[in-house]
């Protein structure tokens, strides 16, 4: 399956179309073209981050434009410089550079100001409602809220207030600060929203200069304008926000940044939730951030994924003004068609089981030829030793085949990837009747590339040499969820979780070529799967991820149960 990018004749997305439009007709200039991603620094960034992060950037690339990266650190009690860091590693690892690195806390002081300004303007009241009041105050969807007995608060009380609140005399949640707008809005975030609460909290860039800090709904549209961004693209969750968006531009008077909305990404087999990811790393199911299960960027970077893959699978999957579930294995199909041009072709033996070859002399051994990759332009190819004693994948041989096992058999033949065809003539066992290893014969005129024996083989399946190969530990990942919508389930999530999901293979052999590699270099062991080395991998424990298999495997065992 091709996915690839488009091309300018393509449809556009309507977010491009709708920018285009605008570069046109003049309302917006090239170089007035400016979007944000805004990350709240609360967490690792996910594959739905990933489509806004392609999105944002790309959209002002195609179009000359720049964008901003800004920081929503309006809330210190979660927020942490580690994930600041971690976000900034993803968006240079996906192939994006910022114009201008901002946080919402840069702000902090112009945001006060603008909060004063709307006090002035008989726009804003001190409320010293509790939490519990403010909710029953709002009001439900269908029935109008009431007036906090607060709300006409004089100007000069509430700016004295105000001034008390940012000086630390109250306690948390013995004050907050609300706009007033309309507590009849048929628009419940029109209801005197929240524009600051009081936190007594260290934050991670301003330490203890404030306890007061502004909502999201109140820093963001206000972040937007005061960059002067022209598209402050979102997802369709906050679309109910907008008119409270435009309401505080609007009031304050200030540079009119306009917000659009597009659907999140969500992704089949997985869970997006940054609560629910925290669940899974805080109760050691996975293990850590960075887990190769894990959606989030640094976890797909670790599986072996590439960011070309990624960027393709934003491209492809597109974005729209609906809800909907983007197929996993549309992700896996968007690696494998990245994989399989770039991947370095090698033979790894993940459960070995030893094989003599008897009529093959003792200490002698030989170079073959094997080409690294089928699909690059410049072939290139590289020396795999072959000896008296290889190994096998256990799963090769059966002692009582059934019919239609084409592997190797007592008595039965395959061809040897780049070597030479075999037969196996005995099985050695244990005490306890486990195979130790299995004596074959080896064809002297069978070998590849140079065949003259004239024999027929069903199979062909790959080796290492014993003398020369390495062992490493080979990990196996698959979907971490063995449900399509884990979030949908009526039971915890977590009740869904694949048990299958990692399969650890400890004494792995792989070719001793292994060691030549950098680290970051992609790998298609031969009938396995496509692999990367893992960042914990040393000299002394080699350790190799599988990004995706070769074939779509999960599809087929899902018809299959079915």
């Amino acid at each position: 399956m091709s996915h690839s990018s488009k091309t300018e004749n393509e449809t556009q997305n309507f977010l491009e179309e709708l920018i285009e439009a605008e570069l046109k007709s003049g309302r917006v200039s090239k170089e007035q073209l400016l979007t944000r991603f805004p990350p709240e620094p609360n967490g690792y960034l996910h594959l739905g981050h990933a489509s806004s992060i392609c999105l944002n950037f790309g959209i002002a690339k195609k179009f000359g434009g720049r964008t901003n990266l800004r920081f929503d650190d309006t809330n210190p009690v979660t927020e942490d410089t580690e994930y600041v860091e971690s976000i900034k590693a993803d968006i240079q690892w996906l192939g994006f550079q910022w114009a201008n690195e901002f946080y919402a806390s840069d702000y902090f002081e112009t945001l006060y100001e603008y909060a004063v300004a709307l006090i002035k303007k008989g726009l804003a009241y001190v409320d010293d409602s509790t939490a519990e009041q403010i909710a029953a105050m709002k009001g439900t969807p269908t029935s109008a809220g009431t007036n906090s007995p607060y709300r006409n608060r004089s100007v000069e009380e509430n700016l004295d207030l105000f001034t008390r609140m940012r000086n630390g005399e109250f306690k948390e949640g013995e004050k907050t600060l609300r706009a007033k707008i309309d507590m009849a809005s048929p628009n419940m975030h029109l209801r005197d929203p929240l524009m600051y609460r009081i936190k007594h909290a260290h934050h991670h860039r301003t330490g203890d200069k404030w306890c007061i800090y502004p909502m999201y709904d109140f820093a963001h549209g206000q972040s937007d304008s005061i960059e002067n961004i022209t598209h402050s693209i979102c997802t369709l969750e906050f679309e109910v926000h907008k008119p409270l968006y435009n309401w505080f531009i609007e009031k304050l008077e200030i540079f009119p940044s306009r917000q659009f909305e597009f659907a999140r990404r969500n992704i089949s087999y997985t869970v997006m939730s940054k609560r629910k990811l925290l669940q899974l790393v805080n109760e050691k199911i996975v293990d850590g951030w960075d887990d190769p299960r894990m959606p989030t960027i640094s976890g797909v970077r670790r599986r072996g994924y590439t960011a070309e893959s990624i960027r393709n699978f934003a491209e492809v999957a597109g974005i729209s003004r609906r809800e909907n579930v983007t197929d996993y294995n549309l992700l896996e199909s968007c690696l494998r068609e990245h994989l399989n041009k770039i991947a370095t072709r090698t033979m790894a033996v993940i459960n070995p089981l030893k094989v003599v070859l008897t009529n093959y002399n003792e200490g002698q051994t030989e170079m073959l030829k094997a080409e690294n990759n089928p699909e690059a332009t410049e072939k290139t190819y590289r020396d795999i030793t072959f000896g008296r004693e290889i190994y096998i994948e256990k799963d090769d041989f059966m002692e009582h085949a059934p019919e239609g096992f084409f592997r190797l058999t007592p008595g039965g033949m395959v061809r040897l990837k780049h070597a030479y065809i075999i037969r196996c003539e005995n099985v050695v066992k244990n005490d306890d009747g486990t195979i130790r290893e299995i004596h074959c014969t080896y064809i002297p005129e069978s070998k590849s590339g140079q065949d003259k024996s004239g024999i027929k083989v069903k199979s062909v399946i790959h080796w290492v040499d014993a003398s020369t190969a390495l062992t490493a530990e080979v990990r196996m990942y698959d979907k971490l969820f063995n449900v399509e919508a884990p979030d949908a389930q009526e039971d915890d999530f977590k009740n869904y979780i694949n048990p299958d999901s990692l399969k650890i293979f400890p004494e792995a052999k792989i070719e001793p070529a292994m060691v030549t590699y950098a680290n970051n270099e992609r790998f298609q062991f031969l009938r396995l799967g496509y692999f990367v080395e893992d960042k914990y991998s040393t000299s002394k424990h080699r350790i190799y991820n599988r990004a995706v298999t070769l074939k779509d495997e999960w599809a087929k065992e899902q018809k299959k149960q079915k």
